[in-house]
């Protein structure tokens, strides 16, 4: 999903002030809390109202994120008061992209018929890791439910699609018989 340029450079000076305290992972888990609580529309109303003051914001964030490493917590200060708490959403996604280019991790859209199960995706998973030439903790599932896909799985990592569905072979099958007919 892309992000916005704003909200990129804001995840970069993040990212980078993150690494160098060395809590990636903590600046991501806080991050990505409060953009699943900026889904709810009365904190997303609070949050990106400029009528609210950011010293209430600030008060807000301190409340919700009670363990947040201090410099995530000026890192939010600073959002808060340029009014640009609207964007943590994008700012954690963009954070999380960084995080995963650094280790190497590609995150892969599994999209199938029917919801998968614990272990269908390990397997999924394991097939596109070796597929991709990446060790399986390398590859994060996002998964997308599509009665059309029939059977089977459509994998898109980045620009790459792999299609391995009941209906792209059934499509290939069709060309194959009309390129022959």
């Amino acid at each position: 999903m892309p992000t916005s340029a704003t909200a990129g450079r804001y995840a970069t000076a993040a990212f980078t002030v993150a690494s160098e305290s060395g809590e990636l992972d903590r600046w991501l888990s806080e991050l990505t809390e409060l953009a699943r609580i900026m889904q709810m529309p009365s904190a997303r109303t609070v949050f990106a109202s400029p009528a609210v003051p950011s010293e209430q914001k600030r008060a807000a964030i301190e409340r919700l994120l009670p363990n947040a490493p201090p410099l995530l917590r000026n890192f939010l200060s600073i959002l808060a008061v340029r009014d640009r708490l609207r964007e943590v959403p994008d700012v954690a996604e963009a954070f999380r992209e960084l995080i995963n280019e650094q280790r190497g991790v590609v995150e892969a859209e599994v999209t199938t018929a029917v919801p998968l199960d614990a272990e269908l995706e390990r397997v999924v998973a394991q097939r596109l890791a070796s597929y991709l030439e990446r060790r399986p903790d390398q590859v994060t599932l996002k998964a997308k439910i599509d009665p059309n896909v029939i059977g089977g799985v459509v994998a898109r990592v980045g620009d790459r699609v792999i299609d391995d569905s009941v209906r792209g072979r059934l499509d290939r099958l069709r060309r194959a018989l009309v390129r022959t007919g």
